[in-house]
């Protein structure tokens, strides 16, 4: 039965930032965004992207936390373009807004379109991103909205990642969060555009298999890939997150590569 309320304004980071949010449909930001944020440990003065951003959670998360970040929201639905507009002229999140910009656009275009859409060549100095996880052999959902922000399509990492790397400067940061069935995907899309691929399995408790994976990779380098120690969520038999994942969970720490990125200056 209904409550008759179709959207929630949901508070991120122990209250430090707020977004509204469309209810009983749509895709929800939690967790997974809070944890992509977290991927972006750069306290200078840096542009970052969040491709596909929906209501914009992981991008604010970035920007509550960093205070000279300025962060570009990319979102193909118009409707969820504008929920992320309306979470920026929420009073709780005076202190960042003025660095955030919202842009209703398709991160799969190319050359000319893309850069016309708003996506311009060689400008960011990080690209975020969470892209649709479902495999197109999962059960659909039929709320139309959660579809869009959830269902896999052919190729979709190859599109993703060759905007991210025609956007982002020489050395730039890629960061996303997936699943690690997607892995040899990911690794593919990345091919020669990007190197230092660092790569972290997340497991919800000590002996459980990963449910979701952490990236990492720069434009541009050759070094080579590797894996990092595995984050476990709870520890067994607690619902309660580890210490770690809760510090990186509410914005009070980055979860740092092992070897950073070389950023170009400009």
């Amino acid at each position: 039965m209904s409550d008759g309320i179709s959207e929630t304004i949901d508070a991120f980071h122990r209250g430090r930032f707020h977004i509204v949010q469309p209810k009983g449909r749509g895709h929800r930001a939690g967790m997974d965004a809070m944890l992509l944020a977290s991927l972006v440990a750069d306290d200078r003065a840096c542009r970052i992207a969040d491709l596909g951003a929906g209501a914009g959670a992981a991008g604010m998360a970035v920007a509550a936390r960093l205070e000279k970040a300025q962060v570009t929201l990319y979102e193909r639905s118009p409707e969820m373009v504008q929920f992320a507009r309306r979470s920026l002229e929420l009073p709780e999140n005076a202190a960042f807004s003025a660095r955030v910009n919202v842009c209703e656009a398709d991160v799969t275009l190319r050359a000319k379109a893309r850069v016309a859409a708003g996506l311009p060549d060689d400008h960011f100095h990080h690209v975020i991103m969470n892209p649709p996880y479902n495999d197109a052999g999962d059960r659909r959902t039929p709320d139309a909205l959660k579809a869009e922000a959830h269902a896999m399509t052919d190729g979709l990492f190859e599109d993703w990642i060759r905007t991210a790397g025609a956007i982002m400067v020489p050395g730039g940061q890629l960061s996303l969060i997936s699943r690690p069935q997607s892995v040899a995907e990911i690794i593919a899309a990345c091919g020669s555009r990007f190197g230092g691929l660092e790569i972290t399995l997340i497991h919800p408790r000590p002996g459980e298999d990963a449910v979701r994976m952490l990236v990492t990779a720069i434009k541009g380098s050759r070094a080579r890939l590797s894996f990092r120690a595995p984050l476990i969520m709870h520890e067994t038999g607690s619902h309660a997150f580890t210490p770690f994942v809760d510090d990186l969970n509410n914005g009070r720490a980055a979860y740092s590569r092992n070897v950073r990125a070389i950023r170009t200056a400009s």
